[in-house]
């Protein structure tokens, strides 16, 4: 028995996030956290949600679109383009959407691993969802 583990990104999502989202598994979950590849579709708009216990660290790496961020009296919209980078600290409000005309891509690490769909909580957010 190896100890390497590799996966092949599923051309299929293996899960729907709680936000909407479709998900695809990158890594297995190890110790100090865990890693997905996320895609929306053009024209899709999250649900919003905060996290309950983790924080994530997301990676734009194709498509166009913004993100939506909000904690306490500060708020956020950012544009989400190749090579952009962003934090979701738990308890941060977040909500997304893909504005381009192709699927927008992220990679997202999560520290520690994702423990499941009632980590996230659903919440009032900056666009009005449709997934």
């Amino acid at each position: 028995m190896t100890m390497f583990e590799t996966r092949e990104l599923s051309t299929v999502p293996d899960d729907i996030a709680p936000d909407g989202s479709e998900i695809r598994l990158v890594s297995i979950v190890m110790a100090g956290g865990s890693m997905v590849h996320c895609t929306l579709k053009p024209g899709q708009i999250t649900q919003a949600v905060k996290h309950r216990t983790v924080d994530e660290a997301w990676l734009c790496i194709s498509g166009n679109g913004r993100l939506w961020r909000s904690r306490d009296e500060d708020q956020e919209t950012i544009d989400l383009t190749p090579g952009t980078g962003a934090s979701i600290d738990a308890g941060t409000r977040f909500q997304f959407r893909n504005d381009g005309d192709t699927p927008l891509k992220i990679v997202i690490a999560t520290f520690p691993p994702w423990p499941g769909e009632a980590e996230a909580i659903r919440c009032e957010g900056e666009w009005a969802p449709n997934v």
